[in-house]
């Protein structure tokens, strides 16, 4: 009985160390599951950070949305680890912040207003004049926030240049007013010339080869940090 228990044992090693290999380098465990974990690596060692595995037999769907996880948050973290130089700054960035967010705490107030006018009305202690009124106030307030928040957000805060002269980041405000960061290859991003903008206008714009999103930015109301690597990127500026 001990003699068939260890030839059990030794067969069951067998079969499960020959089986399929994780093809990152970030350490193979084979038939476990990886849910989006960042690895560390570095030249001397391979570090593992917050890993959670589940046993399972097979399961190949999640296995690879846990590897498209992980590629996704690991590029990520490879841009944010590079040196970038400033090239352009806008300094009034920080008052379209503040306009933003303004416009995004009116018509917060506006919509809490409405129902509270709306059961008044009901309870027949509003007249329909205030109730219209609201409601116009609160309409108003949602279409201009809209409309606001659609041209600040593709307003160009600050843009940087990787050492390379590769990879181009562009910082600009998201729908809440916060910052966030966008990577672009620099042979991705329109020269001055083929964007169509005249030499004399003051606001130009940002756009790509490979899609149709435009961004704004002007180095007349702005400040080009470094004309060299900015000429780099779009070419040569217009007097």
């Amino acid at each position: 009985m001990i003699l068939r228990s260890q030839r059990f044992l030794k067969l069951t090693y067998s079969l499960v160390a020959s089986g399929p290999q994780c093809p990152h380098p970030c350490q193979g465990v084979h038939r476990f599951q990886y849910f989006g974990t960042k690895c560390l690596t570095s030249k001397s060692s391979i570090k593992l950070k917050h890993i959670t595995f589940l046993t399972s037999s097979s399961t190949p769907k999640n296995w690879s949305h846990g590897l498209l996880q992980y590629h996704a948050q690991s590029s990520s973290s490879d841009l944010a680890s590079q040196n970038y130089s400033l090239i352009y700054a806008f300094p009034a960035i920080k008052g379209l912040r503040a306009l933003s967010r303004l416009k995004l705490m009116q018509t917060g107030i506006t919509a809490a207003l409405l129902p509270t006018v709306f059961f008044f009305y009901l309870q027949g202690q509003a007249s329909i004049t205030l109730l219209t009124y609201t409601t116009g106030i609160a309409t108003f307030a949602a279409v201009m926030l809209y409309v606001i928040s659609y041209y600040i957000r593709r307003v160009v805060g600050m843009m940087y240049l990787d050492s390379t002269h590769t990879k181009l980041k562009v910082s600009h405000l998201s729908f809440w007013g916060h910052r966030r960061d966008i990577y672009l290859p620099v042979s991705d991003v329109m020269t001055l010339g083929d964007t169509g903008d005249s030499p004399g206008e003051s606001i130009l714009q940002l756009k790509r080869y490979s899609c149709s999103d435009t961004f704004y930015f002007s180095p007349r109301l702005g400040l080009v940090v470094d004309k060299h690597s900015f000429e780099k990127v779009f070419g040569t500026l217009p007097q």
